[in-house]
Formats: C-alpha cells, sequence, structure tokens
C-alpha cells in the first residue's frame, strides 16, 4: 500500500476551501497565509545556505519518484519508497542535525522581535567597522609572515562554551595584542581566538571539526576547524595558511580562499555590516539573500 493512497485530493481541497464571512476572517486567513509562507522561506533560506541543499533535493527527487510510481502502479519501486519514507523523519533529523540546531539557536538567541523589528545601532556600526579594519590589518601582516591563525567572529549565536574551554581574556581588540597572540614564541598562538564585538573573549580555543569527506586533501586542520564552527553557529572564522600565507574565510560550512585584503574586507562588511541594517528594516526578510559563498579550491 502507497502512501498516497491515503489522499483524497477533492476532500483535501474541501478542507483547505476558504469561506470569508466577515473582516476579521479575511485578516486572519491573511496572517495565516503570512505566517505559513514565512516558515517556507526561511525553512529553503535555511537548506540553500548550508551543504545539505544537496541532501535536500535528494529528499525531493525520492518523493517525485513515489509519485511517479503511484500513478503508474510500479508496486515494486513503491514498496522500496515506502520502505524509505517510512524512516524519513528519523533520517531527516540525523541528517540535517546541524542545521536544525543552529535555527533552533538562532530562534532562542534572537526570539521573534528580529523578524519585524530592527536591531542594531548607529554606534553599533562604527565598532563593527573599526574591528573589521583591525582583523584585516592583522590578518594582511600575519599572511605576509607565513603566520597561521585562526580568528572567529562571534555573532548571534554565542560560542560561551568553546570560550569557558580556551584562556579567556576578555580584552579589548588591538592589532598588536592580535599579532602578538598568534606569535610562533608565545604558549597562545596554537588555537583560535574568539572576538565577540570589539574584544578578544578567548584565545587557544580548540573548534570542532568539520566532518564534509569532500573537503579538499590540501586543507588541514586549520580550515577544517574554521568549517567546523561554521556548521555549528552562524560564526565567520578566519584562517591564515602557515605554509602558503593565503587567506581563507569560511561562513555557513561554505569556504573561500586565496582572499586579499579587500576582498576580505568586502566579505566581512557584507556579512556584518550589511546583514545587521537588512535587520532594521521592517518585513526585511521579504528580500532575502544570495546565500553563503561556495567552497573554492
Amino acid at each position: 500500500m502507497s502512501f498516497l493512497d491515503g489522499l483524497n485530493i477533492g476532500e483535501q481541497l474541501r478542507f483547505f476551501s476558504l469561506e470569508i464571512d466577515g473582516v476579521w476572517a479575511f485578516i486572519g486567513i491573511v496572517i495565516d497565509v503570512l505566517v505559513v509562507s514565512y516558515i517556507a522561506y526561511k525553512v529553503i533560506q535555511l537548506v540553500q545556505e548550508t551543504r545539505a541543499y544537496s541532501l535536500f533535493r535528494g529528499l525531493m527527487a525520492i518523493l517525485l519518484v513515489a509519485v511517479v510510481s503511484s500513478v503508474f502502479n510500479l508496486r515494486t519501486i513503491s514498496f522500496l519508497i515506502d520502505n524509505i519514507i517510512a524512516f524519513a523523519f528519523l533520517a531527516i533529523v540525523v541528517i540535517f542535525q546541524p542545521e536544525i540546531r543552529r535555527a533552533l539557536e538562532k530562534l532562542g538567541t534572537r526570539g521573534f522581535k528580529s523578524i519585524f523589528l530592527g536591531g542594531g545601532t548607529e554606534e553599533n556600526t562604527l565598532k563593527i567597522t573599526a574591528m573589521i579594519e583591525d582583523v584585516v590589518n592583522v590578518c594582511e601582516k600575519l599572511a605576509q609572515h607565513f603566520t597561521g591563525a585562526i580568528i572567529v567572529l562571534e555573532r548571534e549565536i554565542k560560542l560561551g562554551e568553546i570560550i569557558n574551554k580556551g584562556v579567556q581574556m576578555e580584552s579589548r581588540l588591538s592589532e598588536e595584542l592580535l599579532i602578538s597572540i598568534f606569535d610562533t614564541h608565545t604558549p597562545l598562538h596554537d588555537g583560535a581566538v574568539i572576538i565577540r564585538d570589539d574584544k578578544i573573549m578567548a584565545a587557544a580555543c580548540i573548534l570542532p571539526l568539520t566532518d564534509n569527506p569532500n573537503l579538499s586533501k590540501e586543507l588541514g586542520t586549520r580550515h577544517r576547524a574554521a568549517l567546523g564552527i561554521t556548521e555549528v553557529s552562524d560564526s565567520l572564522a578566519i584562517v591564515i595558511s602557515e605554509e602558503s600565507g593565503k587567506i581563507s574565510y569560511a561562513n555557513n560550512g561554505g569556504l573561500v580562499r586565496n582572499l586579499n585584503k579587500e576582498t576580505l574586507r568586502k566579505a566581512l562588511q557584507l556579512n556584518l555590516i550589511k546583514s545587521q541594517k537588512q535587520k532594521k528594516k521592517p518585513l526585511g526578510f521579504m528580500k532575502g539573500n544570495k546565500g553563503a559563498e561556495k567552497t573554492k579550491k
């Protein structure tokens, strides 16, 4: 028996038919449609911004095969699809665990007011701009001297667990302090620095490694750690390679390599400043975004 056999199209259409008998009923219908549309939009946006997009397309392909097999009465295929779908919900929870966790963390951190109301002030924008300049200048100097480093920029999802396991500092950000931390002659250079707003919260932090099997063999532990932290949070991570002196940038589980000072500045401004300005606009979610950067080799 196919899972589609229980669907009565006529009954479903009657169930969803709308009977508008007043102004309040119409307002309720509009609110209902807007909320459902927003949830669907956010789910699609969440999937598109991560490596789970290809898995999502695979699930859609399975559903399409299920419909075709039901229409043409392909019993063997229908039997296989039905057994696959029986475990689909469990598989979705396992496969999309990082994405589900990040979505719930965003909801718990930002709440619902960030959906319709703006966040951030002009003062915050100035602080972020100054922070970006300091980080960009430090990355350029570290790259010139082939000094390896990982700099993580915390956003909405807090990294308290990782900060607590590192060497806590909570010091005001400065170029001189960052450069001294990553000096190979200091005990703090081996690990990541966590930056919150305009403060260095901790150094020598251990980050979770990505489990993406499709990464290039050229990528070492630093790059895998940078990808790992962006898979479990909305943080941004910058990596300077000790071997090549190249700058890489990780966001939403994607990695952009071979950046220079200008391209790094633009990437940080795009994700830290422009995204904040978009939150200020009421109903700003209607515009969407272009998604995360794709991995470049």
